[in-house]
């Protein structure tokens, strides 16, 4: 949560809204931010932290342990239109990434603007090689897009 603090004005900038959510009470978050997040990153996590009481979201996307009575760890990518086009569900020990979360808003953006006439490869970045999808491109992707162009 806290690394996507860090870079929320950068996600902001892509017009982006973010949200955390956890089945623990708003004020066990008000506690949290107090004490720990805003210790973290200045000023605390600046996006809405809601309450699951119960799991009832969770259980609808997937994540809602109820053995455990918890979430489990997820991102999801939500386009304009409510549908999900991207998922990451980890367990606790380990992280998420941030750079991949941008990258990822970046080229669905992206497909989204083109309106599909561009996709993007693995890896790719702003500005790097997009492929543009059709009866040209079937068994030539090699030709214009190889793996060293990853970062």
């Amino acid at each position: 949560m806290t690394a996507v603090a860090a870079r929320y004005p950068e996600i902001k900038k892509l017009d982006v809204e973010v949200l955390s959510m956890s089945v623990d009470s708003v004020f066990v978050h008000k506690i949290w931010q107090e004490e720990e997040l805003s210790k973290m990153v200045d000023g605390g996590v600046p996006y809405p932290m809601l309450s699951d009481a119960g799991g009832k979201v969770g259980e609808i996307y997937g994540v809602y342990d109820k053995d455990a009575g918890v979430n489990i760890r997820g991102r999801f990518l939500i386009d304009p239109d409510g549908v999900i086009q991207a998922m990451e569900i980890l367990t606790p020990p380990v992280g998420r990434n941030v750079e991949e979360l941008v990258r990822q808003i970046q080229a669905f953006q992206h497909v989204r603007e083109t309106e599909g006439k561009e996709v993007c490869p693995s890896g790719w970045q702003p500005g790097k090689t997009v492929l543009k999808p059709g009866p040209d491109l079937v068994g030539k992707v090699w030709k214009v897009w190889k793996p060293e162009q990853i970062s």
